[in-house]
């Protein structure tokens, strides 16, 4: 049973992305489940919410559990929540309608999201960093081949560990970590967003893209990657001092950022 809506923690802000609606590797049943336990005052799609890539195929798939994801956000939108939905290269086709004020959500290219102890972070997908951290050719449409080959390799997995009560494992981040090459990438992806929010004069970045959730602080600037829900199934939430919390598929806590108030307390 359900906790009543009263007793759920109030966040700020929540970010997810890379839900990837439609595709076979989705975990549309865990991510209904998150919303359905969600109270925020505003939640940031991030990019790749539904994979219109995937469902441009013959083998999209969409069952009862992607409607209810659908529901979860209207029922979100209809408690006061608002909604900004930034497309990221998955669903890009919705960048056309970047800068509309729909009944339901806005539609933004990117955002600036103001902590509440004042921290400006640039909210972006991150596919515009690909210039700097893809190399093309053979060995990246490998590179891809492969990984859907492992996020099927996860699913399974994790559908024996479901059956034996035991917790969600990503197989697919635990081969990704291994790798020298997927370390090289993710760093240089880290870098560029900082990079880019130095640039502007931000405090910090909130993306996603690499399906690599993250949450951590470099020279001064904020790093946040609210993760996926085909490997990590995380989402990033701001409670309402301005700490950022990287959140599992349970709402549990798995890295906590304290804000400027947090920590002028601690000292």
């Amino acid at each position: 049973m359900s906790a009543p809506a009263s007793l759920l923690p109030l966040r700020r802000a929540v970010f997810l992305s890379d839900t990837h609606l439609g595709a076979r590797h989705c975990h549309a049943a865990e991510l209904a489940r998150f919303l359905s336990t969600l109270r925020c005052q505003r939640l940031y799609l991030v990019g790749d919410i539904v994979d219109l890539w995937w469902l441009s195929r013959t083998r999209a798939t969409w069952h009862a559990a992607h409607n209810e994801v659908i529901e979860a956000l209207h029922a979100l939108r209809r408690g006061g929540t608002e909604i900004i939905y930034i497309p990221g290269n998955h669903d890009a086709p919705l960048r056309r309608t970047c800068g509309l004020v729909l009944p339901a959500m806005q539609v933004r290219r990117r955002a600036i999201h103001v902590t509440a102890d004042g921290r400006r972070l640039l909210v972006v997908h991150g596919d515009d960093y690909d210039g700097i951290t893809h190399f093309g050719g053979l060995q990246e449409r490998f590179g891809d081949w492969l990984y859907y080959r492992i996020l099927t390799g996860n699913r399974l997995l994790n559908d024996v560990r479901r059956r034996l009560g035991l917790r969600y494992w990503s197989l697919s981040e635990f081969l990704k970590r291994r790798s020298t090459a997927a370390e090289r990438y993710i760093e240089r992806f880290v870098q560029a967003g900082l990079d880019d929010v130095r640039r502007r004069g931000l405090d910090g970045i909130v993306c996603g893209h690499i399906h690599r959730a993250a949450l951590v602080e470099r020279d001064g600037l904020v790093y946040a990657n609210d993760g996926d829900w085909v490997e990590s199934l995380t989402a990033l939430a701001e409670d309402p001092d301005g700490s950022l919390r990287l959140l599992d598929h349970a709402g549990r806590s798995l890295v906590w950022l304290p804000s400027a108030t947090a920590r002028a307390h601690a000292a």
